[in-house]
């Protein structure tokens, strides 16, 4: 056996099958074994794999046992003379197995291989080549100076910034995206170590690798996509620790104890840093809007109530009491923004219509609550009213000022929809253009692109590959999609390349996938295009799914003292307001099914309760559970989850 790929896979399951899809090609003319390792996916990797890769090594844990522990699994057993650790997000080139297998047979030097990566917009990778991150390059690395100074030898050495990137360089890290390595030096320096449960196992075998005597190398002779942060999202703080975690690790490991303990005070520090400044900017982008507005609706109000009092209420003299500035006011504005809120008035990108709704729902709220008030505490239904038309007024305008002085992050929602070529052969593209339409993005033009020139009748083409970049112009194009069944992929890396400067997308899609996938760049995580299961995936339905989930929560526990009585475990219903309240399941979620049988629906939080609560026969079968859930994740309505909390409300205190 020449070639054993690995590949360690966690709920990526379309990512997952574009990757294997491109490998088929790449194996061709080699003897070469693929492994997926799963870490207890729940997305229905494991199904797809196998149904449509009969031939992969499939190895199913039942636990997610980390990157390390999972490709020694493959390892301990893999056959090939070489092993790659490939990343289940990435795809390659036709000729990238073959070429790095040539690599490698001429230099017996070599322990290790990194090639050539770009990202989901063509744009090259960095971390395609790396040095060891020594306290002092990585005291240039986190502290900012290797972004500073890019190409300076000094302090670009984290990445190597100075090496050309298309030559062939002796490295010290190779990526963990790829990783092609010698079977014979594994045997000799052992497998990954299994104290990084992820991210640090790929630099520390590498540091081995070169101290048992072999190298390294970047190898740019072939490339391939890799959409970073699929498996792990890379702007979390979750990642910020892990990340640094396993650079002490590494450090006490390799380092005196001296250096080990300055490494580890200034990586402590840093994850400190980092982590207040990303909870600080959180906090800020997320309080700003709605602080700002509280505060101009208050002022307005203040104003508003000074010349209502004085020209209309008390000419004569005499005040509003105090309460209504310092308590009625404050409700109201609290009440409208919480209204705001619900309706999607703070979602970016922003859409006016939204806060309109909002405005006017917590108006109606507002007043409903005054009416129900005592004389006492009724103070002005006019200024009620004055003070909603200003909030709405001073809510729109700040939007607009915001918009037009172009900061990021607060655009207006534009509604414009997309205009997509695809690239392909005739009955692929039509195949493609009919899942796009079924996917709901409702786009504003769709141009069929043929891969290969065409001779006299378009026959429905508006162009050929050649002319892309013409098309993309003349056409407005906002995204191009290659189908993969007929582009190489190393046609498709060529093109975005070519025009990674090109202010558009790029998508792939697979032969005979529901899936159409891509990634806008390399911080943000892939955009997915699947069919059908959409509803419940939206930002609304899945902040409305909260607010019910906090407000069934509140309700049920106040009516706990009542509820003993009619729910079967009162204890168990306890345990799950806590659970629910603090966001650990959700009132409603899936119904169970076998992993063997479970199909691909958005992931959510586990439910006390399931849609087959709606059932009068509870004996269905595993298909039936499947299309149900599909049913619920497509067809998402409050009004559902409420419907089954009415109908189960006995088992609340189910576990």
């Amino acid at each position: 056996m020449k070639l054993s790929v690995v590949i360690v896979n966690y709920n990526v399951r379309y990512f997952l099958e574009q990757c294997l899809h491109s490998l088929q090609n790449a194996c061709k003319g080699l003897e070469v074994e693929v492994f997926v390792v799963d870490n207890s996916s729940v997305d229905g990797s494991i199904k797809m794999v196998r149904d449509k890769f009969p031939d992969v090594i499939l190895i199913e844990n039942k636990e997610n046992l980390g990157f390390s522990r999972a490709n020694n699994q493959a390892m301990k057993i893999a056959g090939g003379e070489y092993i790659l650790l490939l990343n289940p997000d990435t795809l390659v080139e036709d000729d990238t197995l073959r070429k790095v297998v040539a690599f490698m047979d001429e230099h017996p030097d070599a322990g290790g291989l990194g090639v050539k990566m770009i990202d989901g917009k063509g744009k090259f990778l960095p971390e395609s080549k790396r040095a060891l991150p020594t306290p002092v390059v990585s005291f240039y690395k986190i502290f900012g100076l290797s972004s500073l100074f890019p190409k300076s030898k000094i302090f670009s050495q984290y990445h190597l910034g100075y090496l050309d990137k298309d030559k062939v360089h002796e490295i010290d890290v190779l990526a963990g995206a790829f990783m092609l390595l010698r079977k014979k030096v594994l045997d000799e320096i052992g497998l990954l170590d299994e104290s990084f449960f992820m991210y640090g196992e790929d630099i520390d075998l590498s540091y081995r690798i070169n101290k048992a005597g072999y190298k390294n190398y970047y190898y740019p002779g072939t490339r391939i996509i890799h959409y970073k942060g699929e498996s792990t999202k890379k702007g979390s703080l979750n990642y910020v620790f892990m990340f640094y975690n396993a650079m002490i690790i590494f450090a006490r490991k390799h380092f005196s104890k001296e250096n080990a303990r300055s490494f580890s005070i200034m990586i402590h520090s840093a994850i400190y840093l980092r982590a207040f400044f990303s909870i600080m900017t959180r906090f800020a982008n997320r309080i700003f809007l709605p602080l700002l507005d509280a505060l101009m609706i208050f002022t307005g109000m203040f104003f508003m109530t000074s010349y209502w009092e004085k020209n209309f209420i008390f000419p004569n003299g005499g005040h509003y009491p105090p309460e209504f500035m310092q308590i009625a006011v404050p409700v109201y504005i609290f009440i409208w923004l919480i209204s705001v809120y619900v309706s999607g008035g703070y979602d970016r990108p922003i859409m006016l219509k939204k806060i309109v709704q909002g405005m006017l729902a917590g108006t109606v709220l507002v007043l409903l609550l005054y009416s129900l008030l005592s004389e006492n505490y009724r103070f002005s239904r006019a200024l009620i009213l004055f003070g909603a038309s200003w909030g709405l007024f001073i809510m729109l305008g700040i939007r607009l000022i915001l918009n037009y002085s172009k900061i990021n992050g607060f655009q207006l929602n534009s509604n414009k929809n997309k205009k997509f070529v695809i690239i392909g052969e005739k009955e692929e593209s039509e195949r493609v253009a009919d899942l796009l339409q079924k996917t709901g993005m409702n786009p504003a033009f769709v141009g069929l692109v043929c891969y290969r020139p065409l001779k006299g009748n378009l026959n429905g083409f508006i162009g050929n590959l050649q002319q892309i970049k013409e098309i993309i112009i003349i056409h407005k194009i906002d995204e191009v999609i290659f189908c993969a069944k007929d582009v190489p992929a190393q046609v498709i890396i060529d093109k975005m390349s070519e025009l990674k400067d090109a202010q558009v997308d790029y998508k792939i899609a697979p032969p005979e996938s529901l899936s159409i996938i891509g990634s806008n760049s390399i911080n943000t995580s892939g955009d997915l295009y699947v069919v059908d299961i959409n509803a419940i995936t939206k930002k609304s339905n899945r902040r409305n799914k909260r607010v019910f989930d906090l407000a069934a929560g509140l309700i049920i526990l106040c009516l706990y003292p009542l509820f003993i009585f009619v729910v079967r475990k009162p204890i168990g219903l306890a345990k799950n307001i806590a659970l629910v309240l603090f966001a650990k399941k959700s009132w409603v979620g899936y119904t169970p099914v076998s992993g063997d049988n479970v199909q691909h629906v958005p992931l959510i939080k586990k439910g006390v309760l399931n849609p087959m609560v709606s059932l009068k026969s509870k004996q269905i079968s595993e298909e039936d559970k499947n299309r149900l859930n599909i049913m619920y994740a497509r067809d998402y309505h409050l009004a559902n989850d409420i419907n089954i909390v009415i109908k189960g409300f006995r088992y609340l205190g189910s576990t």
